[in-house]
């Protein structure tokens, strides 16, 4: 261990969080960027989880709830993040470079998970922002394809430069090593936009009225069914809170850990 990391490593609760090496920063735009940093061996997670990021701020550490953007087999762990220029913790996050350290969490939690759910036949991930990342882990997982026969990812930002992962996306995982073979025929990606001229524009409860998100290449229902169809939502309060009142009007129960159910949400934190 270098001196700068044993340095930071005396500074972090060890009960608490580990000292991780920074890998690899891609800026998508001006206000968007992810990041990839060491794996611990003990690590363990559940794809859709979050755990907590952090920088050592005036004496102290500087953390927040990030869901981990890489699937659960990945060598390292990869997340997305908006850039807040007076944000405490990504005012300086959003400068790290490659052989930085900082701090993860030890403990991933979430409600974003299968076995939060009941079987079903459709899973629709709705995500908004950076509420792409648990869904970006979730898309690369061999249990969801033995779970679901098909799966849409939705993922609504407001100009097209937040498309964030929109190649990896549209080329549906190819040439992923656990699922690549199975997402051509089951994954399908439906990237919108709000702000900017677009395939595709309009907010997710927009393409769920017009019937949008029930075309082609998705098969059955033209609209969200509790029998057969599954929801994961993650991003703006805005979006979860409108969607979850119409899964319940329609007959959707939310689903926790303790409970399977028809839909969940991450209620740890929004976009």
């Amino acid at each position: 261990m270098s001196d700068r990391k044993a340095a930071v490593a005396n500074l972090a609760p060890s009960a608490a969080l580990t000292v991780e090496e920074v890998r690899s920063v891609r800026h998508w735009n001006e206000h968007l960027f992810s990041f990839s940093i060491s794996r611990p061996p003990s690590f363990r997670f559940r794809s859709g989880e979050f755990v907590m990021i952090g920088m050592m701020g005036e004496g102290r550490p500087l953390l927040r709830a990030y869901s981990i953007a890489s699937p659960a087999y990945a060598e390292e762990l990869e997340f997305l993040s908006i850039k807040v220029p007076d944000g405490p913790l990504t005012s300086r996050l959003q400068k790290i470079q490659p052989g930085d350290q900082v701090f993860l969490g030890r403990k991933p939690v979430g409600t974003l998970v299968t076995d939060a759910l009941l079987p079903g036949k459709r899973l629709f991930l709705l995500s908004t922002g950076t509420g792409l990342a648990p869904f970006l882990s979730l898309a690369r997982d061999p249990d969801v394809y033995e779970r679901f026969s098909q799966i849409l990812l939705v993922h609504c930002t407001r100009q097209v430069s937040d498309l964030a992962f929109r190649q990896e996306l549209e080329s549906q995982l190819a040439g992923d090593p656990l699922v690549g073979e199975q997402a051509l025929l089951q994954f399908h990606y439906l990237p919108t936009v709000t702000r900017e001229s677009f395939r595709t524009t309009g907010r997710i409860g927009a393409l769920i009225e017009d019937g949008t998100l029930f075309g082609h290449p998705l098969v059955g229902p033209k609209q969200l069914d509790p029998e057969t169809d599954r929801v994961m939502m993650c991003g703006s309060m805005a979006m979860i809170r409108e969607l979850q009142h119409q899964l319940e009007c329609l007959g959707f129960t939310e689903g926790s850990n303790a409970k399977p159910g028809d839909f969940v949400i991450e209620r740890a934190f929004v976009d």
